[in-house]
């Protein structure tokens, strides 16, 4: 995407997509940029409390990482937690050292395949039947979540009047009447809302002592060791399947202008990020196809909506110098179920990218020059078209059964090559019929055209 010699036309064309794009629909940028805080907001808190991240790193290098990213790509591409690592982190209580361990581990593996031009070799051959069921997968496993960790919990009056089930079929209304008004800013009002019932709610359990500074971490071979085994590895696949080419696929499926950031642009962003925050104690991050498909969700089409988003984090950032405490109660009081209901929303906006795996995926279309910015894709068999179905359906199912995207990755492609092997063999078969078919019908031919040879020189004689 990037002009090495000279990038300036490109910004320049980003730019002015930016602020045509705000000034349209500045609400719809505003309340698209807010579609991801369903993911971030509980992550984010919960390491805080562990004490596992320092909230200001966290707040300032992802803003400023969200600023970065909406220049340079002009896309509402988001920068969220990296979802393993956060996970086993809270669960065994991971220490600064070790939490910025396993994220400079990922992003330095990340950083050495995109330079390497392996991560873009990767993208080529991976088929895109598997690319969807990743993506589909990653949707359900957020539906899942919502449903399970938000909403299950909840009753009809509790725990609190700020915090039931009535306020989460409040919440769905509202989503199904954005359907007729696209346009509402959904998300804004959603999190406002949250925001207002976070004040108003009885202070439970206070967070504890935190972090008000911004650290510099010097993790030991110990910590290195310990992250990689229990966090890094889980996360790797993720972030290569999810985060970089999936977003990428779904970039270019969602928001067709500006160009989607290629494969090695998304990998080169995800390890150039981690390897600068994770150093002073920031949550590790990387994009992903979820917060994409969140955001594009509840209105954002251009990069100006994650740098609003990424404004307000370096502000925030700011001010948890002094007031760390009482920011992370304010949200960690946000009620669970409407963070659950946005994360629901943002669950199904991805998984219903794989209505696209037989009609309009990037694999299926056809190169024309005269098409402008009209795009042909061809026109697949009905054999086909089960196939690649059952492709991405093998992928989803055993990325959640397994709740690990790297085994739905694996049984994705081994019934993809699986199925090829099977029509290379139906294909041999067949040929070997036919040359026997063949052979037996110039056998025959040879023996009749002799009998009739052998009729005619009786007859001479």
């Amino acid at each position: 995407m990037f002009s090495i010699g000279n990038p300036l036309p490109h910004l320049r064309k980003i730019h002015r997509h930016n602020v045509n794009t705000v000034r349209s629909s500045p609400l719809a940028e505003l309340s698209g940029s807010l579609g991801d805080l369903g993911t971030l907001l509980p992550l984010m808190t919960a390491l805080v409390i562990t004490k596992s991240i320092s909230l200001p790193s966290t707040l300032l290098f992802t803003g400023a990482a969200n600023i970065l990213t909406g220049v340079a790509f002009g896309i509402p591409l988001p920068v969220q937690p990296m979802k393993a690592i956060a996970a086993v982190a809270i669960a065994r209580k991971f220490t600064l050292e070790e939490n910025a361990a396993a994220g400079i581990v990922v992003a330095a593996l990340v950083g050495i395949l995109s330079v390497t031009g392996l991560l873009n070799w990767f993208n080529r051959v991976i088929p895109i039947p598997v690319v969807k069921g990743i993506q589909v997968g990653a949707g359900l496993s957020l539906c899942l979540s919502a449903g399970s960790k938000m909403l299950a919990p909840l009753s009809w009056t509790g725990p609190w009047w700020g915090d039931n089930l009535l306020w989460a079929i409040a919440a769905v209304l509202l989503l199904l009447f954005t359907f007729a008004y696209p346009r509402l800013p959904y998300a804004m009002m959603v999190f406002t809302v949250g925001i207002i019932l976070s004040l108003l709610s009885p202070k439970g359990n206070s967070p504890g002592p935190v972090f008000t500074a911004i650290p510099i971490v010097h993790p030991s071979g110990e910590d290195f060791w310990k992250a990689t085994t229990t966090a890094s590895l889980g996360q790797l696949p993720l972030t290569l399947l999810n985060s970089v080419i999936a977003a990428s696929a779904l970039a270019s499926d969602l928001l067709p202008y500006p160009e989607a950031p290629t494969v090695t642009e998304l990998g080169t962003s995800v390890a150039a990020i981690n390897l600068v925050a994770c150093w002073f104690g920031a949550m590790p991050v990387c994009h992903g196809s979820g917060g994409l498909a969140a955001q594009v969700r509840f209105g954002a089409r251009s990069g100006s909506s994650i740098i609003l988003l990424g404004l307000a984090k370096f502000i925030l950032g700011i001010i948890a110098f002094a007031k760390t405490g009482p920011i992370t109660s304010i949200l960690s009081g946000i009620p669970q179920s409407l963070l659950g209901i946005l994360v629901l929303a943002a669950g199904i906006e991805l998984a219903k990218v794989g209505e696209s795996v037989n009609a309009d995926a990037r694999d299926l279309q056809i190169p024309d020059a005269n098409a402008g910015d009209r795009k042909t894709f061809r026109q697949i068999d009905d054999t086909e078209k089960k196939e690649r179905w059952t492709v991405m359906l093998v992928t989803v199912a055993t990325l959640l059964a397994f709740r690990n995207d790297a085994v739905g990755f694996i049984a994705g492609l081994a019934w993809h090559w699986g199925l090829k092997a099977a029509a290379r063999i139906d294909d041999w078969r067949e040929a070997r019929e036919g040359r026997m078919l063949l052979r037996s019908a110039s056998q025959l031919y040879g023996e009749r055209t002799g009998l009739l040879f052998h009729e005619e020189s009786d007859q001479i004689a």
